[in-house]
């Protein structure tokens, strides 16, 4: 009997097979290609890879050839009669020097891996549009929309969801540098030819990056060391006269990669075609030097290291056009508008990763702004320092299961003066404001697999406790449905909460002569934001893209929004603890043809509201509804590209002025309108020449200034801007790369 069991395990196994057959699948570089489609020849049945290109399928006995096929890449097949493992390596459909032609690098990415919502713009796509800062880099999406919040200074923000730009939380390189002062006039000091990447997603977020993201979140990733790219330049004139000049350069230090970045804007003319006696633009003279290190690679076992030092002077003046700062600063008579800032900052990511499942990452930031202001007769000066500070443990158990948990300190100090010139000014919230804040948490993100990949759960909660509002807890929760290799469905529910910095926020009110009236002490706003998304991508022979739809709700318990309604020379702050409401759907198409277009297409509807004594008041500024169209034609010769987009927004309620006399009223809702953008590139290996036109149409707000006859007045408004107001713009621009 003993020998007889013998016998049955250790010669049966050699006649039989096993009942699946596993194997990965990987690319040309040895890399995992998730979502790949594993079928027997000849049979329907199959199964995708997961994230790390790793499947299982059963053994069918009449079929003998197992063929991977993904997107993008040519089909393999491989008889698996006598084996149990099996590795696939897909080629790209294209060879190498058909993947050159076709420029490679893709400009928009929509990632069916994340379980996150994520479109990414890559530098392909940034050089579509002039780019010339941050807030210029969202041309050719629906997601981001740029709005000018002042016109005398020409400050911008970020709107997620028809939400102000304070709701959705912007990082550079995955560090909150855009907060307090650096809100008013951060994301115009970030040269659009120093991002590599920009990552967008809408409503809640993940918890590592902290408590503030509401409505979305946007992580700009500059560029990192590569010293085969030992010289970048960019030269950038317009028809105002604005120069821009841009060199980046990287470097070996042994065994340091260094990426050193030079920035530069000088003055436009004066230009008043308003004959408003105000400057359309303000004259603006920038300089920005960065310096990235680079040791190691966060994925090798092992210690890395990144860190990079920023340092940004900025000066604008603006307001009449006879007015001189040399001699006017504080004038009551000429109104004038001056901005001197310096900014000092650094962050730094120090990795040990102990194997492919242990790791453990501290984060370090910190910057100092300190900002000289006068608008008009107000002086406003302030100064602000910030540090971050966040250690995280990274846990990769399975393919399947990942924890993330750490802990992490917020600090800063503010200290803002406003003094007013003359002493008749009827504003009376002049004053030092000084806050002081701490916040320390704790958290943990939990991300779970189920189902051979194809649904992925995240979730996350943290703990933060604040100096002087006590602790604030914050969960958030993301489902990632994938019922095909193609489509994607994607849900997240989540709060989040953030203190208010009301002047540097709302940096219009200070322009204008509406009195800041406090009803009561601020408290920090609070929503619960929830979506849902659903992307299909698909390629049938020449013709590849995809179909994205979501729609968000935010609900805030808490909002502080400017009550320009009940006095139009006041503006009322209170907390809002009502009913506030934001909802956004959202529709895009991207069609990529003959490997030559690209056509993009979006609609946005946004219905920002809240709820006053019964009655539904919109929001103002808020474009209720919105189209995008942009098309991309670039020949497979790779020698020029031509782009253009046109942008069309419905009407936007406006701030009530029926109080003010009639010459000082304006309509409640503005007029639709349209701007078409178009840009043409010429490729001549290392040069590229590019020129280009925005609003070729001209389409201007016209007289955007309320009351500009007399800036001195009460009724005197700069914040009132729905429309664009310097009209058409062309330039022309060199980029120059030596490798």
């Amino acid at each position: 009997m003993y020998k007889f069991f013998v016998y049955l395990c250790l010669v049966l196994p050699l006649g039989t097979t096993a009942q699946s057959i596993k194997g990965t699948v990987l690319d040309k570089n040895r890399q995992p290609i998730p979502h790949a489609t594993i079928s027997w020849l000849g049979g329907k049945k199959g199964v995708s890879t997961d994230t790390k290109g790793h499947f299982s399928i059963d053994r069918i006995p009449s079929h003998h050839q197992l063929v991977a096929s993904h997107n993008g890449y040519g089909k393999d097949t491989i008889d698996v009669s006598n084996i149990d493992t099996v590795l696939f390596i897909l080629k790209e459909k294209n060879n190498l020097n058909e993947v050159r032609v076709t420029a490679g690098k893709a400009g928009t990415l929509l990632s069916n891996l994340s379980p996150i919502k994520t479109e990414i713009l890559t530098s392909e796509e940034l050089k579509k549009s002039a780019c010339c800062d941050l807030a210029g880099c969202f041309e050719t999406q629906s997601t981001v929309q740029a709005q000018t919040t002042n016109v005398i200074t020409n400050a911008k923000e970020l709107r997620i969801l028809g939400l102000s730009g304070v709701y959705n939380q912007v990082l550079i390189d995955g560090f909150p540098m855009i907060q307090g002062l650096t809100f008013t006039y951060g994301i115009s000091g970030i040269p659009g030819t120093l991002v590599d990447n920009i990552h967008i997603s809408k409503g809640a977020n993940s918890v590592l990056q902290g408590y503030e993201s509401i409505s979305g979140q946007i992580n700009v990733e500059t560029k990192k060391p590569n010293p085969s790219e030992k010289l970048n330049v960019n030269i950038y004139l317009n028809s105002f006269l604005e120069k821009h000049l841009n060199l980046n350069t990287s470097f070996k230090a042994g065994r340091w990669k260094s990426l050193l970045a030079f920035h530069t804007v000088q003055p436009a003319k004066k230009t008043d075609k308003d004959h408003d006696n105000f400057l359309d633009l303000p004259l603006l003279t920038r300089y920005m030097v960065m310096n990235k290190w680079k040791l190691g690679n966060e994925k090798d076992w092992g210690w890395s290291t990144e860190f990079a030092l920023r340092y940004l002077n900025e000066n604008r003046i603006g307001g009449q056009t006879f007015f001189d700062p040399k001699k006017d600063k504080g004038s009551n008579t000429i109104y004038g508008n001056t901005v001197a800032l310096n900014q000092p900052e650094m962050w730094a990511k120090t990795s040990y990763r102990f194997n492919d499942i242990h790791r453990v990452t501290a984060y370090a930031s910190a910057f100092h702004q300190n900002q000289s202001s006068y608008f008009g007769a107000l002086s406003y000066k302030a100064k602000q320092s910030n540090a971050f500070l966040n250690l995280q443990y990274e846990l990769n158990s399975t393919e399947n299961h990942s924890l993330k948990t750490g802990i992490s300190l917020k600090s800063m100090n503010l200290d803002e003066d406003l003094r007013f010139t003359d002493l008749m000014d009827p504003r009376n919230y002049a004053g030092n404001y000084r806050r002081h804040e701490n916040v320390t948490g704790v958290f943990a993100e939990n991300m779970l697999s189920f189902l051979d990949g194809k649904l992925t759960w995240i979730a996350g909660i943290r703990a933060d406790h604040h100096n002087k509002f006590g602790w604030y807890v914050t969960p958030r929760t993301l489902l990632k449905y994938d019922p095909t290799p193609t489509l994607t469905i994607r849900g997240n529910i989540g709060t989040g909460w953030r203190t208010v910095n009301l002047f540097s926020e709302n940096i219009g009110l200070l322009a204008s002569s509406r009195n800041i009236v406090f009803l009561e002490e601020l408290k920090p706003e609070k929503a619960v934001n929830m979506g849902i998304n659903l992307t299909q991508k698909f390629e049938i022979d020449e013709i590849s893209g995809h179909i994205s739809m979501d729609y968000y709700r935010t609900n805030f318990q808490n909002q502080i929004f400017p009550d320009y309604d009940t006095d139009p020379g006041k503006a009322f702050i209170r907390n809002f603890s009502g009913k506030s409401v934001s909802n956004g759907f959202q529709a895009d198409l991207l069609l990529k043809l003959y490997k030559r277009y690209e056509l993009k297409a979006g609609y946005n509807f946004l219905d920002v509201y809240r709820m006053n004594n019964g009655v539904k008041e919109e929001l103002p500024f808020n474009a209720r509804h919105k189209i995008l169209t942009a098309f991309s034609f670039k020949p497979l010769s790779n020698k020029f590209h031509a782009d253009i987009n046109v942008h069309w927004f419905g009407k936007q309620r406006l701030p009530d002025t029926k109080l003010n006399p009639v010459p000082y009223q304006r309509p409640d809702y503005s007029e639709n309108y349209t701007t078409v953008n178009a840009q043409f590139t010429y490729i001549f290996k290392a040069f590229e020449v590019y020129t280009g036109c925005e609003n070729i149409f001209n389409f201007r707000q016209h007289q955007p200034i309320l009351s500009w006859q007399n800036p001195f007045g009460p009724q005197f408004d700069t914040s009132s801007v729905w429309g664009p107001t310097r009209g058409r713009e062309f330039y022309l621009g060199i980029r120059f790369k030596l490798i």
